[in-house]
């Protein structure tokens, strides 16, 4: 599988941010299909002497049309998060977005209604920087 074109600024930003990677790519085994998401990442909570356990896809979202790519991404997503529960119900999906694109066509009424609806968790993080923004947990 292509790792996409901003993965290595997603990992950064993770590790900047305190998590380790586990794995690379993060590979979902369920009823006999599999899958690669591009990270597995887990960080230590040491107040609660616990650890949470996330998987990133990262998508550029280059293509003319968001719209169209955007519909290709949520079907992913919600592929892949439907398995992950499955393989390891402990562990959060996340999409991982630029933020230039998510200022830009994530808070579109529209696109904001469907992230709603279907709970889509979001990493926004800055490619330059190789830091992260904000997550999106809806």
């Amino acid at each position: 599988m292509a790792k996409d074109l901003f993965h290595n600024a997603v990992r950064e930003a993770l590790e900047n941010d305190g998590w380790t990677i586990t794995d690379d790519p993060y590979l979902v085994k369920a009823l006999e299909s599999d899958y690669e998401i591009d990270l597995g990442a887990e960080k230590i909570i040491a107040a609660e002497k616990d650890s949470k356990k996330i998987a990133v896809e990262i998508k550029s979202f280059l293509r003319p049309s968001f719209a169209y790519e955007f519909h290709g991404v949520l079907g992913q997503y919600l592929n892949y998060a439907a398995l992950m529960k499955l393989q390891e119900p402990e562990r959060t999906l996340y999409l991982a977005v630029a933020e230039d694109v998510f200022e830009q066509n994530f808070t579109q009424p529209a696109t904001q209604y469907v992230i709603d609806l279907y709970q889509v968790k979001i990493l926004i993080y800055n490619p330059i920087t190789k830091m992260i923004v904000q997550w999106s947990e809806k």
